[in-house]
C-alpha cells in the first residue's frame, strides 16, 4: 500500500486547490524540487505530480518545474496534466518519469491510451476525476456523460498500470476520501486503483489498512500533509505494519 505525496504545480510553484478551482490556489512552496526532496527525506517512496496549468491548457506548462523535481528525487514520479499525445508521453518518459497519467485523453481518445499502454508497458496510468458520479475533463472544467466504472471498464485488459480516482467534491477540503465509491470501482475492475481527493487525517490512513481497502494500490495525500494533519512517520509506519501482516 503506497501513500503518494502530491505536488500540484501552478505557475511553477507548489500549490493546493479547493475543489479544483484555480482561484483558490494556496502556495505551499515556491520550490517544488525542494518539496520533492523533502518528501523523499520523510520516507515516501513515490511522488504524484500534477501540472495544473497544463490540465487546463491541454499542454505542458510547468515542464521546467517537473524536470527540476526529477533531478531532485530518486523516487519514481507519476505526472498528469495536459499530456495528450503519444509523442508527449514518450518525451516525458524519456526524461525519467516512471508513469504518465492520462485523464482528458482517456475520455476523448481511449484508443490512444491503449496504444500508449502497448508502447510503454507498465508506465501508463489513467486519471478518472468525477463530480456527481460523472467523469470531468479539461482540468475538471467540463463534465462528460460518462460514468466512472463505464470509463474504467474501457481499459480492462489494455495494460493500464493504475487508475487514479478523484472525487472532485472532496478534493482539497479535507472531507475524507470517498471510500465507498473508490472501493466500488476497485471491485468492478482488475486494474489497480489509487484513491485521491479529500484525504484528511490519520483516520483515512487507518481506513486504508481495512480488509476491503487492501486491494487498492494506495492513496494520494496533499493538503493534509502540507498542513501537518498527518505525520509522515506515523502514516508510513501504519501502512508498513499493515503490509507486513498481510504477507
Amino acid at each position: 500500500m503506497i501513500l503518494f505525496p502530491a505536488i500540484d504545480l501552478k505557475d511553477g510553484k507548489c500549490v493546493r486547490l479547493k475543489l479544483g478551482d484555480m482561484a483558490t490556489a494556496i502556495v505551499y512552496n515556491d520550490d517544488p524540487a525542494a518539496q520533492a526532496h523533502a518528501f523523499e527525506e520523510q520516507g515516501f517512496e513515490w511522488l504524484h505530480v500534477v501540472d495544473l496549468n497544463g490540465a487546463f491548457e491541454g499542454q505542458s506548462v510547468n515542464g521546467a518545474a517537473v524536470e527540476a523535481i526529477l533531478k531532485a528525487t530518486k523516487n519514481p514520479v507519476q505526472l498528469g496534466g495536459g499530456i495528450r499525445t503519444l509523442a508527449h508521453i514518450e518525451s516525458w518518459l524519456e526524461k525519467g518519469l516512471a508513469r504518465v497519467i492520462l485523464g482528458t485523453v482517456a475520455v476523448r481518445d481511449p484508443e490512444l491510451v491503449k496504444q500508449a499502454c502497448e508502447a510503454f508497458p507498465g508506465r501508463i496510468a489513467v486519471g478518472i476525476d468525477a463530480k456527481g458520479g460523472k467523469v470531468a475533463v479539461e482540468g475538471w472544467a467540463e463534465a462528460s456523460s460518462l460514468g466512472v466504472i463505464e470509463l474504467a471498464k474501457k481499459f480492462e485488459g489494455a495494460g493500464v498500470a493504475a487508475i487514479i480516482f478523484t472525487d472532485i467534491d472532496r478534493d482539497g477540503v479535507l472531507a475524507g476520501i470517498n471510500w465507498k465509491s473508490t472501493i466500488t470501482l476497485a471491485d468492478a475492475v482488475s486494474i489497480p486503483v489509487i484513491a485521491s481527493g479529500g484525504l484528511a487525517s490519520i483516520a483515512d490512513i487507518v481506513r486504508m489498512t481495512m480488509p476491503d481497502a487492501t486491494k487498492l494500490e494506495g492513496a494520494i495525500s496533499g493538503r493534509a500533509l502540507y498542513d501537518g494533519r498527518i505525520d509522515p512517520h506515523e502514516a508510513l509506519t501504519l501502512l508498513a505494519r499493515a503490509g507486513s501482516k498481510g504477507q
